[in-house]
């Protein structure tokens, strides 16, 4: 089921000059949103029965989840954000020579802000704007899009509220002459190689012959600067990770004593993945009622809440080549922390 919510965040008089450059489609009804639960709740059981134990990541983002991974984008430890965000400054405009008039499609948009670096290239150079911006908040795809359309006046955007398989399998034929669907925020790292596969098999269905993919990662690179990034001092990213049982309690009626539970996180180099863990610090035994759960965690016990998988720039050129994407053109920073990959899909090679 597919419906367009008309817009209403606007003035009147901004209406009758935005309306026509705005429309955003709910890809999810709550028919799906309670299947989707459904399996979500099926998967915390499997995860806390299992051993080790684990948790979806999904689950960090409450409302203070998301404030508080807004503060860990902004720490001195936390280099991911900002470094993918000066290699875009650096070679945004290069990308729009690339691909030209090209319309993008972005997976988790959020608030838009390293996109905003790709239209103002492609602004630059004089071509039409068309953002698609996909995310499964509505509030905030919205609330976005109304920014971007006040500061570019020449911006045409078709939001989807949706999950990324859902918007994928449901986008139309590019409105200008080639689209780039557009994965940044090295949120590749947090999928499992399995995950991965499925992913790309969804990608490759989006893509016509000749349209394009551009990925962001993080790269492989010493703990001693990985860890920190994920530990920082001011115990942000460890009230991130504890937060999560604090939106479980709430949701399914549970009990889990955040003092009972510290914050562990590190780089496991053999598998190249940041672990972030929830550490029981005594034997305990937590209930949610809401999932009809009763668990029992001993002293030490962990669960796993997150990996973040790093990558090699050249490994990822090959594994992309052997889902059809070929690579354009690659960009680093000068330290090699972050990487960025374009490429184009040619399912003939």
């Amino acid at each position: 089921m597919q419906f367009s919510k008309p817009l209403t965040a606007f003035s009147t008089s901004d209406r009758l000059s935005l309306k026509d450059r705005l429309q955003i489609e709910y890809l999810v009804n709550a028919n799906i949103l309670a299947e989707t639960e459904k399996v979500l709740s099926q998967d915390i059981i499997n995860g806390l029965i299992q051993t080790p134990k684990s948790l979806p990541p999904r689950y960090f983002y409450d409302d203070r989840g998301s404030q508080l991974f807004e503060q860990i984008c902004q720490l001195p430890e936390y280099y991911p954000t900002r470094t993918e965000a000066s290699i875009l400054q650096e070679c945004s405009e290069e990308i729009a020579r690339l691909t030209g008039p090209c319309e993008i499609v972005e997976l988790g948009s959020g608030s838009s802000t390293k996109t905003r670096i790709l239209l103002d290239a492609y602004d630059t150079l004089g071509l039409p704007l068309r953002y698609l911006p996909i995310d499964i908040s509505g509030g905030i795809l919205e609330s976005s899009a109304k920014d971007l359309l006040v500061d570019y006046p020449n911006l045409y955007i078709h939001g989807l509220v949706s999950t990324y398989e859902l918007a994928l399998s449901a986008l139309k034929p590019a409105a200008l002459p080639t689209r780039m669907i557009s994965f940044l925020g090295s949120s590749l790292g947090n999928l499992s190689p399995q995950e991965c596969d499925i992913f790309f098999s969804q990608i490759r269905g989006a893509l016509q012959p000749g349209e394009y993919f551009i990925l962001g990662i993080d790269l492989h690179k010493s703990k001693q600067i990985l860890e920190p990034a994920y530990n920082d001092s001011q115990g942000v990213t460890a009230a991130f990770n504890l937060n999560m049982l604090q939106h479980l309690n709430r949701k399914f009626e549970g009990n889990f004593n955040l003092r009972k539970f510290e914050h562990l996180a590190f780089y496991n180099e053999k598998l190249h993945q940041i672990e972030m863990h929830l550490k029981s610090q005594e034997q305990q035994t937590v209930n949610l009622r809401g999932l009809d759960l009763t668990v029992t965690l001993e002293a030490g016990e962990t669960i796993l809440t997150e990996i973040s998988r790093k990558f090699e720039i050249e490994t990822m050129q090959q594994y992309l080549k052997k889902q059809s994407l070929i690579t354009m053109k690659t960009w680093t920073d000068s330290e090699q922390k972050f990487g960025l990959i374009l490429s184009k899909f040619s399912p003939e090679i």
